[in-house]
């Protein structure tokens, strides 16, 4: 009979094209990966990797065997979870979230505490993921929910092991100083208001920076940006100088002080935050528990 761990540790080796990086995402040395697989190998009498340059690619009875394990994980889980559904159904154990920084601190980080108040013996585990990341470790069951946000209006590919629902729609305002001379507009501002100013911005590939490009997709000249800064906070004490302004999310925004102000945009970017978490999950009373806190 083949042994779960072992096809686990196939199934992170097929993802991840290492051993190496599949015994970093399973917590195991790579020896012990190793062993894993060759007793797989050993269990089905056949090989199931084969190396190819620095990392090692599936055999058509590998792939076979990985194209079969959600079915067995996601019955393991099932049998777990209604056993567990059908006890007290408090919500305990570990629920471990995976998420982006900005729904970590906009979302995850304020409900906390009260979610500690009414599940005493529910702990939350939170691992700050990229979304392709954060659902392929929900995929692979080393999460239980992950946190994850479209890329410039589109979704991350999402296993068909997985459920999802949207929980938050976060939209983007421009970030300036008191003393900066859009301060004082009294309505949302357009392209034309914020032309001729110079910016802080994410660095490119972030969704930030898609979001900033599109605002000054048809401009006929290219914006000023003076500072490409990753880290909100940072951008923020760039704004306070006066010097530049910032197009920032509101999940990202910390707490403005009294020197800077938020004012919206006529056409306000968005994405949407969705919690993914495994259909065979369905029935954890502890998933089910943190759901809630979203309404």
């Amino acid at each position: 009979m083949i042994e779960v761990g072992a096809l686990r540790a196939l199934r992170s080796v097929a993802a991840l094209g290492t051993l190496a990086r599949a015994a970093e995402e399973l917590g195991f040395t790579a020896s012990a990966v190793s062993q894993q697989i060759k007793r797989l190998e050993r269990q089905v009498g056949v090989p199931v990797l084969a190396p190819a340059g620095r990392g090692v690619v599936l055999t058509p009875a590998g792939q076979a065997i990985v194209d079969a394990a959600p079915e067995v994980f996601q019955a393991l889980e099932r049998c777990g979870e209604a056993a567990r559904s059908v006890s007290e159904g408090a919500p305990r154990g570990t629920l471990r979230v995976v998420a982006f920084s900005t729904a970590i601190r906009g979302l995850l980080a304020p409900l906390l505490r009260g979610l500690s108040v009414r599940c005493p013996g529910l702990r939350v585990h939170i691992t700050e993921q990229d979304p392709e990341e954060a659902l392929h470790s929900v995929d692979a069951g080393t999460a239980d929910l992950a946190l994850v946000h479209d890329a410039d209006g589109l979704p991350a590919a999402q296993p068909p092991s997985l459920t999802q629902r949207l929980v938050h729609t976060d939209v983007g305002d421009v970030v300036l100083s008191r003393s900066h001379p859009l301060a004082s507009a009294t309505e949302p501002l357009g392209r034309a208001d914020l032309a001729g100013h110079a910016w802080v911005t994410s660095p490119p590939g972030t969704v930030c920076h898609q979001w900033f490009r599109r605002l000054f997709a048809e401009a006929p000249e290219e914006p000023d940006v003076r500072h490409l800064v990753d880290d909100f906070a940072t951008q923020l004490s760039l704004v306070t100088s006066g010097e530049v302004i910032a197009l920032i999310p509101r999940l990202a925004r910390p707490p403005l002080g009294d020197d800077l102000i938020a004012h919206p945009l006529r056409r306000q970017p968005k994405r949407e935050v969705h919690a993914a978490w495994r259909q065979s999950a369905d029935a954890s009373p502890a998933l089910r528990a943190v759901l809630a806190e979203f309404g």
